[in-house]
């Protein structure tokens, strides 16, 4: 077992984007020492309360429904023991494991905040578990994103009290022996630990943020393939015009025709029929490409922003005011600000894949494509070319319309009516991982057909940037002659639009980048 190399050191209440994609990609992560005087404040708060006689909910009581019931302080180690492994109520796949780790990751932020009574030793076996690569098994399904994510983060934290399974080096182990091996002791938790770990938003948050950044980096792939299929149907750039979009004000919108504009400019195919074009006006999927992947950058703003916030907030209950000495109960567990930005989300994957899937039904369509031969094939009849990709194309969108139907309204009712209202985030946002996983075939597709509809342009040629995108896409999948196996061709062309290579063969022949950026931090 190998470490995970420096770690993070994070700031509660600072901790930007690009810090969770370096979560994602492997790193570790440790809390500013300088938040540790506030994590001892709060736990003093909670243990002299436990000992108390006043009734406090979670440290010296039952949980839910079960609230009245006073528990006495010899009681509580088992309190809280009992609380993790009844907890642990997930079915389904295993979460991938950069879920897991971002999810224990934005868990030490929360608890670093200092409001959640935690004592040091809680954070710190996150942490070392981070560093070790000992990774909680977790289902995926059990949360209703109401009172936190229980089940979810019950097996997380079944784990660091040597309950539960983990993977380790990719085997599946005991939580005890996942420990063992990491050199690290089961944790026996304090007043309220338990329950600081389960309640919150961090599995939600989890999956909404790699949601959020993926669907940031396929937006950027559909302006590629978007401006290569503009040249494939020999269409119109006068709608990327800047002053078109001024006149409406979205950044988006202006940010999205810019890279269109830049990614087209000297294009020989756009100057070939400058003139002699009958043709009025283009399709809307082909004209309003500002309009609607500009609304869709938008919207993955809003949600990165909100994220950013939720991320850094702490989401347990009851809450600890170090100030004032008090521990009050809320609601920050309630994860509708997540299941909100999730459905969000959901709508501009859904609607990048839609308008992406017209720009492939015209290209193959020879009433709509301009003069090129039926579905792209040099010699149709004999050949069938793109048909079937086009139709696997739509079919992937349907699938994504189906999926981004809202989650936040679904609310079920659960824990004897005591968690009457529920915002269903995990669900809202677990959806994204396969929405995604759609709309890059989708584009992979659009790239294969839109790059074989410019190859059959020639002579003419497209501007500098597309020729290296396509000459990116010929290095793993050449043009399509004659009817070939299909499949290994569409894995490949995703797989291109995932890694980002196509943005990235862009700018290598431009001086600027022209593609939107995702706000890291708090604004």
């Amino acid at each position: 077992m190998t470490g995970a190399g420096a770690p993070i050191v994070v700031a509660p209440g600072t901790v930007g984007l690009d810090d969770f994609a370096r979560v994602l990609s492997g790193a570790s992560v440790t809390l500013d020492p300088s938040y540790w005087p506030r994590v001892e404040a709060a736990a003093e708060i909670v243990a002299k309360a436990a000992h108390a006689d006043t009734p406090v909910y979670g440290i010296n009581t039952g949980f839910g429904k079960l609230a009245s019931k006073r528990i006495p302080p010899d009681r509580t180690a088992l309190l809280q023991r009992n609380l993790i492994v009844s907890h642990c109520c997930g079915v389904g796949p295993v979460t991938p494991e950069p879920i897991v780790r971002l999810m224990m990751a934005l868990k030490i932020v929360s608890l670093g905040r200092g409001a959640s009574g935690v004592r040091r030793e809680v954070i710190e076996q996150l942490q070392a578990m981070l560093a070790q690569r000992v990774y909680p098994l977790v289902p995926q399904q059990g949360s209703v994103g109401a009172s936190g994510d229980l089940a979810p983060l019950a097996h997380m934290t079944a784990v660091m009290i040597g309950e539960g399974q983990a993977i380790v080096d990719g085997k599946t182990v005991s939580g005890r022996e996942a420990l063992a091996a990491a050199g690290l002791a089961p944790l026996t938790l304090g007043p309220k630990e338990g329950l600081a770990l389960i309640n919150g938003t961090q599995f939600s948050a989890a999956y909404a943020i790699a949601g959020v950044l993926r669907a940031h980096r396929l937006a950027r792939a559909a302006l590629v393939t978007g401006a290569l299929a503009v040249d494939a149907a020999m269409a119109s750039t006068a709608p990327f015009r800047p002053e078109i979009q001024q006149l409406r004000g979205h950044a988006g919108q202006i940010a999205a025709a810019a890279t269109l504009t830049a990614l087209l400019d000297g294009s020989d195919i756009r100057l070939s029929h400058l003139e002699g074009d009958e043709r009025v006006q283009d399709p809307y999927c082909l004209r309003c490409q500002p309009q609607v992947a500009g609304a869709a950058l938008d919207l993955i703003a809003q949600a990165a922003r909100t994220l950013v916030v939720e991320a850094n907030a702490v989401t347990d209950n009851p809450l600890v005011l170090i100030e004032t000495g008090e521990i009050v109960s809320g609601g920050n567990f309630h994860a509708e600000p997540v299941a909100f930005v999730a459905d969000a989300v959901a709508l501009a994957l859904s609607e990048i894949g839609a308008i992406s899937e017209r720009r492939i039904a015209t290209l193959v369509d020879p009433a709509l494509n301009f003069g090129l031969p039926p579905f792209l094939t040099p010699d149709p009849g004999i050949n069938s070319g793109f048909m079937i990709a086009e139709v696997t194309a739509a079919a992937l969108y349907a699938e994504n319309k189906q999926r981004a139907l809202p989650c936040s309204i679904d609310s079920t009712p659960t824990s004897a009516n005591q968690e009457d209202h529920v915002s269903m985030a995990a669900h809202a946002a677990r959806r994204l991982s396969d929405m995604a996983d759609n709309l890059a075939a989708i584009l992979g597709i659009e790239l294969l057909v839109a790059a074989q509809g410019i190859t059959l342009r020639a002579p003419h040629m497209t501007s500098k940037p597309l020729v290296a995108v396509i000459a990116t896409l010929r290095g793993q999948v050449p043009a399509l002659g004659a009817d070939r196996y299909m499949a290994g061709d569409l894995a490949k062309a995703a797989a291109l639009i995932e890694a980002d290579a196509l943005p990235a063969a862009a700018l290598s022949t431009l001086s600027t980048d022209p593609f939107p950026r995702l706000g890291s931090r708090l604004c």
